[in-house]
């Protein structure tokens, strides 16, 4: 293919029917004005000047060389666009996006068709637009996001509370409180600057108030009715990440028009993400816009509708580089086949059904409320501790059933199911299944987890409180997985009150009887497949080289407080300052978190989350600092939030979100 020369537009205001002018960055190819050309579209609000840029400047000039026009947008109150943010994924949101695209369209530079893409918020909000059909958008590439807003974002997982809700509301409000380029808006900058600090929303205080999946959470989550989309629909995501179920249930819910791709890899592209191995991704959604906006025949619509990588026998080390294992096709269309296991009269976990009507064995759990340690993020950005570490520190805190060891390999990819049936005195609580390979040697690696406010045990739209001393059966679907358990390993089945700081603590604290007897665990096996190659990129370093000012550091400590009984998880990020070498701009970002617990009083948990972000430029500097506190009482949320700024080191604003106490719903 011949490369095209292409011009970059660092910035290009474009005016919304309101008046509100957005800010655009566009990769133009050369000669598009008199032969038109395809766009593909981004719309954030993590800032094209700073935050994003250095992952748009590894793609966005090789799509312009392809012939295919870039146009990352910044959400009104964002980066360089006017305007406050009004939340995620809203109506208004959605509506500027079908605007933008119109927009899009309508250029004399453009063909008229239009690509949506994006990681993370840009993965959600493409499928949502694509469920709004707007004329010009043809097809879409979602990487790391959800169909499910409820249940598979950072807020709640099957009604439990998630940690990284408050993480989140905080790296928000870090983002949304800084400044617009002096450099793009001109003398209008500070005046931006206060406007967005005065009126910018803190974010966790809708989110508590929506503990349960109503239609707030209904709006955007495209599995209420998957019929909605229309169009082609490459869904990425990586086992190392949150968004896991994603391409899967995609696949179920959008049949033909979509395909799934499942790598090794953290929250990020795939041509740059770790563990490696890595794809081809520039090449693979370059065919890909060819075929959708411009018709060529490519073939890239003869895709398997399911590409995965399966593990294999992964260890949990403190930095994962490259995970072993191999990349197999599969038709999405038919469910997997289940093995399923049952715990016999020793405790092992065996091939086999439960016994019907056996006899109750009950085992009585109440979990340390500081296991969980060894989870990671939520969602994650580095292959480091941010990911599932070793699990046997968890497991100490919980009951767990091994196998032994396998006479043969065990291949999986899909959801694990769990049945049981268990009793507690509460009226609320939570429980944790996780799946986990047992080498040789002991190391623990997770395979897979799920975890269920037992409330919600009937769904997430109609909660109900526990029937104190009745026994209730609980169906509990984990987090997909895609791997090998090895011949000499064990599968472990371990199961916890807690799975903390992952998920926030119940009220109570009673833990539960089980009746092992019950216990019914069903992994998806991987049946039949392919076993195929993927094309890894030419260029293995791909994101372009900053100016380094300070070096990035790391820390994540877990420290136990004998003599006060309390466990405190720290966490410590600094980007590091870099200057881009062409705008002179320079930013660092510094994330200061700790979450507290007392091993015995699920009412001692609190959560702290720090954003020091600064930017400079020879003459000018600005920093804010934002801060999001989270507390609990028996019946109550206690959350607040302070930001302040600052201009050449002299404090020039401050604003206290007052404590709100949101009640607790059943949660």
């Amino acid at each position: 293919m011949t490369s095209r020369g292409f011009i970059t537009i660092e910035n290009q205001w474009i005016t919304l029917k309101d008046g509100t002018r957005l800010a655009a960055r566009i990769w133009m190819p050369d000669g598009a004005q008199n032969d038109p050309v395809p766009a593909v579209f981004e719309f954030l609000p993590y800032r094209k000047r700073d935050g994003t840029s250095l992952r748009d400047e590894s793609t966005y000039p090789v799509f312009a060389a392809a012939g295919i026009a870039g146009v990352r947008v910044d959400i009104r109150g964002s980066g360089e666009s006017d305007g406050v943010i009004d939340g995620e994924y809203t109506e208004l949101e959605l509506a500027n996006a079908c605007e933008l695209i119109a927009w899009i369209a309508a250029q004399p530079w453009s063909n008229r068709s239009v690509g949506m893409m994006g990681i993370s918020w840009g993965g959600f909000n493409s499928l949502q637009v694509a469920a709004l059909r707007p004329p010009a958008l043809k097809a879409v590439i979602s990487i790391a996001s959800t169909v499910d807003r409820y249940n598979d974002d950072i807020h709640y997982k099957n009604g439990c509370h998630l940690s990284a809700q408050l993480s989140w509301a905080a790296t928000m409000l870090g983002y949304q409180s800084r400044s617009p380029d002096p450099a793009l808006v001109g003398e209008r900058w500070k005046e931006m600057w206060l406007e967005r600090l005065e009126h910018e929303p803190f974010f966790m205080e809708e989110w508590l108030t929506h503990q349960r999946r109503d239609a707030f959470w209904r709006h955007g989550s495209i599995s209420e009715d998957f019929s909605n989309v229309k169009i082609p629909a490459l869904v990425i995501a990586g086992w190392a990440d949150g968004y896991r179920n994603t391409p899967l249930m995609a696949v179920e819910g959008l049949g033909e028009k979509a395909r799934a791709l499942i790598g090794p890899w953290v929250h990020k592209y795939p041509h740059f993400a770790w563990p490696k191995p890595r794809t081809d991704f520039h090449g693979e959604a370059i065919a890909w816009w060819n075929k959708w906006l411009l018709g060529e025949d490519n073939g890239i619509e003869n895709l398997p509708q399911v590409r995965a990588y399966i593990l294999d026998a992964v260890r949990p080390v403190p930095r994962r580089e490259f995970d072993p294992g191999f990349w197999v096709a599969k038709d999405g269309s038919k469910p997997p086949e289940m093995q399923c296991f049952y715990v016999e009269q020793f405790g092992k976990l065996t091939e086999g059904m439960p016994i019907p009507q056996a006899p109750e064995h009950i085992a009585y759990l109440r979990s340390p409320l500081d296991t969980g340690t060894g989870s990671g993020e939520y969602f994650t950005l580095k292959p480091d501790a941010e990911m599932a570490i070793d699990q046997r520190a968890d497991d100490a805190g919980s009951l767990t059933f091994d196998t032994t060891p396998l006479a043969a390999d065990h291949d999986y990819l899909g959801r694990p199911v769990l049945t049981i049936s268990l009793r507690s005195e509460a009226l609320t609580g939570n429980l944790c299944a996780r799946l986990v390979d047992i080498h040789p040697d002991g190391t623990a690696t997770r395979v897979a987890f799920g975890v269920i406010n037992l409330t919600h045990r009937h769904g997430n739209a109609e909660p109900a409180p526990l029937p104190p001393g009745e026994k209730i059966s609980i169906r509990l679907v984990l987090d997909a997985c895609g791997y090998r358990f090895r011949k000499g390993h064990r599968i472990r089945l371990s199961l916890s009150t807690a799975y903390w700081p992952m998920i926030l603590p119940p009220p109570e604290d009673r833990g539960v009887e089980i009746d092992i007897a019950s216990l019914g665990l069903a992994l998806p096996m991987l049946g039949e497949h392919q076993r195929i190659d993927i094309p890894e990129p030419a260029n293995p370093d791909p994101l372009p080289k900053y100016i380094e000012h300070a070096p990035a550091a790391t820390t994540r400590q877990v420290v136990r407080d004998l003599a006060a009984n309390r466990t405190d998880y720290r966490i410590h990020e600094d980007t590091g300052l870099y200057e881009h070498p062409e705008t002179r701009l320079s930013t660092r970002q510094l994330r200061e978190e700790v979450w507290s617990i007392s091993p015995g009083d699920p009412l001692s948990m609190t959560g702290n989350s720090t954003w020091t972000c600064d930017m400079r430029r020879p003459g000018w500097f600005v920093r804010t600092i934002a801060t999001a506190k989270i507390a609990c009482t028996k019946t109550d949320w206690v959350i607040n939030a302070l930001v302040t700024a600052y201009e050449d080191d002299v404090q020039i604003f401050e604003k206290a979100f007052v404590e709100k106490r949101i009640p607790r719903d059943l949660m």
